[in-house]
C-alpha cells in the first residue's frame, strides 16, 4: 500500500485529517455495532452534557511502523482499563475490552496510508474518545454516548525533537484537588491547565509543573505528562499522589528502571524545594511526550537547573528513553509482552 505524501520529519504535534474513523452508540442500555465513517465531524445535539457538563473523556496512544513493517500498538490493554475507570467516576458505559481494541486496530489498518515509515521520526497518533450526547438539560448523565476512535500522523511533542532537554515551571494555579477528577483522564482536566501552560511559557519554560493544592509544597505533575526523578540515592522516584493521572508510560518507565538498571523504583510524595539539590536526573514521561529530561525548573521567582547546566541529557533518562523507544519500535526483544501487533 502507498504512503501518504507526507514530508514525515517535518511533522509537528497537531491534527491532520486521515481517511477513516471508528465510531459506535451506547443508548437504550447497550452498545451498537460499531463501523469506520469517513465523515470527521459528530453532529451532536445542542443540550449534550458533553458540551454543558464534560460528561466525556479520551486516551491517547500510538501506533509504530517497526523495521520489518509490523504495526505495532503499545499496551493497549492498558488504554482500555484507564478509558473504563474513568467512565465508571463520570457515570458513563463502559466501552468493552473487545469493542476497544477492535476499534482501534480497525481504524489503525483503514489508514494505514497515514502511518509514518520507520525511521522518520514521527508516528501514529491514537485518539479514543466517549461523549455523553442527546437532548439533555438538567445536571445528569446523558442518555446515549458516542464511542470514536480517530488518528493522526504526528512528529514530537515537544518542538526541540529527539531526546534534548525541556524546561518547566511550577504553576500557581491548582490542578486538581485530591479527591477530585485529577487522576481520571477526563476532558475538564485538560481544559483547566490551559491557563497554567500559557503562563509556564511565558517564562519561556515548555510546560507547567505543578506541586499538590493542599500545600503546594509536593510534585504532582507536569501539564502533560508525568514526573520521574533519578535521586542522588540511586532510586528512581516517581510522585505518589490520588490527584495525578496514573501514565502507562511511567509504569512501564518504572518497570524497565528496575529490571534492567536493577534501580529501586520508589513511589512517595517529593517535596520540590526541600529536595531538588538531591536531583541527579529528572524527566516528563507520557504517550505525547515519550521521555522528555527536565533541565530547569522555574520557582521561587528563579531557574534552578538540575545537576548541571540544564541541558545535558543524563545516562538514565537516555537508557530508559532508548530502552522505551526501542520496545516501542520493535527494534529491541519484548521481553515484557508488551506489544500489540495490528494485523495488516
Amino acid at each position: 500500500m502507498i504512503k501518504k505524501p507526507l514530508n514525515w520529519a517535518e511533522l509537528g504535534f497537531q491534527y491532520v485529517k486521515t481517511d477513516f474513523r471508528f465510531t459506535a452508540t451506547h443508548i437504550y442500555g447497550e452498545w451498537q455495532s460499531g463501523n469506520l465513517i469517513k465523515d470527521e465531524n459528530i453532529s451532536i445535539q445542542e443540550g449534550a452534557p458533553s458540551l454543558h457538563y464534560a460528561q466525556q473523556c479520551f486516551e491517547g496512544m500510538k501506533a509504530q511502523t517497526a523495521r520489518d513493517g509490523r504495526i505495532l500498538l503499545f499496551r493497549p490493554e492498558l488504554n482500555s482499563e484507564r478509558m473504563n475507570r474513568t467512565a465508571a467516576r463520570l457515570l458513563m458505559p463502559e466501552v468493552p475490552k473487545n469493542l476497544f481494541l477492535q476499534a482501534v486496530e480497525e481504524t489503525v489498518r483503514a489508514n494505514y496510508a497515514w502511518i509514518p515509515p520507520y525511521g522518520s521520526g514521527a508516528s501514529l497518533y491514537i485518539r479514543p474518545m466517549l461523549i455523553g450526547v442527546g437532548e439533555n438539560l438538567g445536571l445528569k448523565p446523558a442518555r446515549s454516548f458516542e464511542f470514536r476512535v480517530f488518528v493522526s500522523p504526528v512528529g514530537p511533542y515537544y518542538k526541540n525533537a529527539g531526546l534534548a532537554a525541556i524546561s518547566l515551571a511550577v504553576s500557581e494555579l491548582d490542578r486538581a484537588a485530591p479527591q477530585g477528577t485529577g487522576s481520571y483522564k477526563a476532558g475538564a482536566n485538560y481544559a483547566g491547565g490551559l491557563m497554567a501552560t500559557l503562563k509556564a511559557q511565558e517564562l519561556g519554560a515548555n510546560e507547567a509543573l505543578y506541586l499538590d493544592s493542599a500545600e503546594h509544597r509536593y510534585i504532582d505533575e507536569a501539564g502533560s505528562a508525568n514526573i520521574i526523578v533519578s535521586m542522588e540515592d540511586g532510586t528512581l522516584t516517581t510522585p505518589a499522589s490520588n490527584a495525578i493521572l496514573p501514565s502507562i508510560t511511567r509504569r512501564s518507565v518504572m518497570e524497565i528502571a528496575a529490571t534492567q538498571l536493577n534501580m529501586k523504583t520508589v513511589e512517595r510524595s517529593i517535596d520540590l524545594r526541600e529536595e531538588f539539590g538531591s536531583f541527579q536526573e529528572m524527566g516528563a514521561c507520557g504517550t505525547a511526550a515519550v521521555l522528555s529530561p527536565v533541565g530547569r525548573v522555574f520557582f521561587d521567582n528563579d531557574w534552578h537547573m538540575v545537576n548541571g547546566d540544564g541541558q545535558t541529557v543524563g545516562p538514565v533518562m537516555q537508557h530508559l528513553y532508548d530502552s522505551l523507544v526501542g520496545i516501542q519500535k520493535g527494534e529491541n526483544d519484548d521481553v515484557f509482552g508488551w506489544l500489540r501487533e495490528v494485523d495488516i
